[in-house]
């Protein structure tokens, strides 16, 4: 991949900071979500995956490192118990009987294998511009010290949805000094940091505001807003909206 025509893409879909007026973007085709390991020997093609589809500038594409094939040998640097949560969920939320690397699920409806590119492929074509796409707009502005978020309206009820707000880092080269991985390195793009639910969605036009130190607080490279369907029991169901911005040059 190469990493300038990456970073220029993905400015493509970036909101710019310090904007006092709302900016509209064009709407993503999909949103992925990659459950990956660093020391997983059958995830490197699904990561290339991910990167090509963040370079494409028209997907939300992000990797969730997950902890527990740490015992392997290699710790994953990347990792974290929340991003293994999330995919024990999404497992629970499809009826799985366990998790499994690399996973990819494309908005937050169908899961795959994510080292099978034709298959994250053509769910996101069999989705796009449909009612399984990402159905309503997802606009960020900036006034003062705050961080608005603001939703278009759904064309169907919605009971209950999170404003999801996903913490990144942009790329991070990593060399692997031990287990199944063991002497090779890799850049990976999109690393989720953290996340957490900023508000409720009822599927009218909303508005969100948040202190920007909040989001500042976080240090990633980038932050990403989904509006997620919440199933029964509180697990993940359909993203029906995204938006994805970058950090201030001053943070």
């Amino acid at each position: 991949m190469n990493l300038l025509k990456l970073a220029t893409a993905l400015l493509i879909l970036v909101l710019p900071w310090g904007a006092t007026a709302a900016e509209h973007v064009k709407r993503p085709v999909a949103v992925v979500e990659l459950f990956t390991s660093q020391g997983c020997t059958s995830c490197p093609p699904a990561d290339e995956m991910l990167s090509e589809l963040a370079a494409s500038g028209d997907v939300v594409a992000l990797a969730y490192h997950v902890d527990y094939w740490d015992y392997l040998g290699w710790r994953d640097t990347l990792a974290s118990p929340d991003n293994t949560a999330r995919q024990q969920e999404y497992s629970r939320s499809f009826g799985n009987r366990s998790v499994y690397t690399p996973q990819a699920v494309v908005n937050g409806r169908q899961q795959m294998n994510g080292a099978k590119h034709y298959k994250v492929h053509a769910a996101i074509d069999r989705m796009k511009g449909t009612r399984e796409g990402l159905v309503i707009d997802v606009d960020v502005s900036y006034s003062g010290d705050s961080v608005v978020i603001e939703t278009g309206a759904a064309e169907r009820k919605v009971d209950n949805a999170h404003v999801v707000l996903v913490y990144f880092n942009s790329a991070t080269e990593v060399e692997i000094t031990r287990g199944e991985n063991k002497g090779r390195s890799f850049t990976y793009w999109n690393a989720v940091a953290g996340f957490h639910t900023a508000g409720m969605w009822h599927g009218s036009k909303a508005r969100f505001e948040l202190p920007m130190s909040e989001i500042a607080k976080k240090g990633a490279g980038g932050c990403a807003v989904l509006v997620q369907e919440r199933r029964e029991g509180g697990l993940p169901g359909a993203i029906l909206g995204a938006a994805i911005i970058t950090r201030p040059q001053n943070w």
